[in-house]
């Protein structure tokens, strides 16, 4: 049987799974849901599974980037609780209200190192290329550029230059931010379930993709937060740990698993 290949039983946790080879962690874009994926990071760490390799689109790019590169989860979650609307927001006449240059000073200050390639675990990130409209994966060069970029909700914030090519969000084509995981790799998905109105019910941003060594998790009745609820993320954050522990418990099949 190959790594990839998902051998369960009745009785085989979501954890059982986890311990029995290595994995890689992909969590998707949701607004500010990265105070949910820094919830369910640290249920992880906390129950000693640790990622061998992580990817991401938008929010889920701010978690494992950080993660990634060396901030501990717990001080993570930390500084996110820190965070206030005037630490990021920079109004400014473009492509976008915000600047993005206060986002930015933000994810400076809280990376430990300043490249892709220098992260201690092995990273991929989606951003989205405006000018041949396609998901691109980064997997070097600058970190924080690389984030932001993956970070930058269209209409909310001007675009980044990498290059002298504008990049979005990551989650415009990507939300899952599977791009960048290997195909037939062993992964664990964390799915943001979308509240957004305008996005169908059944499109290919909010159902849960299906491939070989994927088992998805996708944690319900989270709190939205966002620029103007940020207290909000506190709520998030301990609901998606807490569910995250029970999830560990749960019998899993290779598909999805709702908590």
């Amino acid at each position: 049987m190959s790594k990839t290949e998902i051998k369960t039983t009745e009785t085989t946790t979501l954890g059982d799974w986890l311990a029995a080879d290595d994995f890689g962690l992909t969590m998707s874009s949701g607004f500010f849901g990265f105070f949910a994926h820094c919830g369910m990071l640290n249920a992880l760490l906390d129950a000693g599974l640790k990622p061998s390799r992580c990817s991401g689109s938008s929010a889920g790019a701010l978690t494992t980037g950080l993660w990634a590169a060396g901030v501990p989860a717990p001080e993570m979650r930390d500084r996110l609780f820190e965070l206030t609307r005037q630490d990021f927001w920079d109004p400014k006449p473009g492509l976008g209200v915000l600047r993005g240059r206060k986002f930015r000073a933000v994810l400076e200050s809280m990376l430990p190192v300043n490249k892709i390639e220098d992260c201690p675990t092995p990273l991929a990130l989606s951003v989205y290329n405006a000018f041949r409209h396609r998901t691109e994966v980064l997997e070097q060069g600058n970190l924080a550029a690389a984030i932001q970029a993956s970070c930058t909700v269209p209409i909310m914030f001007h675009p980044v230059w990498i290059e002298r090519r504008p990049y979005l969000d990551g989650g415009i084509l990507d939300r899952p931010g599977l791009v960048g995981m290997p195909s037939g790799s062993r992964v664990l998905y964390h799915h943001i379930l979308s509240k957004s109105a305008w996005r169908r019910k059944n499109g290919a941003h909010t159902v849960i993709p299906q491939r070989p060594g994927l088992q998805a998790l996708a944690l319900t009745a989270l709190p939205k937060s966002g620029p103007f609820k940020m207290e909000v993320g506190r709520e998030a954050y301990a609901l998606a740990y807490e569910k995250t522990q029970q999830a560990l418990a749960m019998p899993v099949d290779g598909t999805a698993l709702y908590v």
